[in-house]
């Protein structure tokens, strides 16, 4: 595992530390501004940054949050990267690349077989990443939530 604070890209740094996590700044990006998460409750967020791998990018001036990202994981095998968002003030500074660089590093060093994620708008930014489309998309299936 990385260490919990990195400092990267100049004026910002990469943490690990969960204690760091803006969870009202989070919340707030997620159920109101996050396509895949609007209306999600705070009970429900804390709940998922409870059971997850967190990371987050944080100006150093100020020590804001301008970044977030989630990993579910058995650490082993496989992982899920989802929840990931850049503050729309922060766009087009390569905070996201910074999120993903730190992000990925660490789950790298655990040797997971397979990573995935699920993006509707930003795919040329994971392939910068070696993401790719499913090569086998008709193996994999889904089940959602009853209505």
């Amino acid at each position: 595992m990385t260490s919990p604070e990195t400092a990267v890209n100049g004026p910002v740094t990469f943490s690990t530390d969960v204690e760091r996590i803006d969870r009202d700044r989070v919340h707030r990006w997620l159920s109101e501004e996050a396509y895949w998460a609007q209306g999600r409750t705070r009970a429900h967020q804390d709940a998922a940054i409870d059971a997850s791998r967190n990371y987050g990018v944080y100006d150093d001036a100020t020590g804001t949050q301008l970044a977030y990202a989630r990993v579910v994981t058995d650490g082993v095998g496989f992982a899920w990267l989802c929840d990931v968002f850049v503050d729309p003030s922060a766009r087009g500074r390569g905070i996201g690349k910074t999120l993903l660089a730190g992000v990925l590093a660490e789950l790298d060093a655990l040797g997971l077989k397979r990573m995935l994620l699920a993006t509707a708008d930003a795919q040329e930014l994971y392939r910068q990443f070696g993401f790719t489309e499913l090569s086998g998309p008709t193996v994999w299936m889904a089940r959602s939530a009853p209505a």
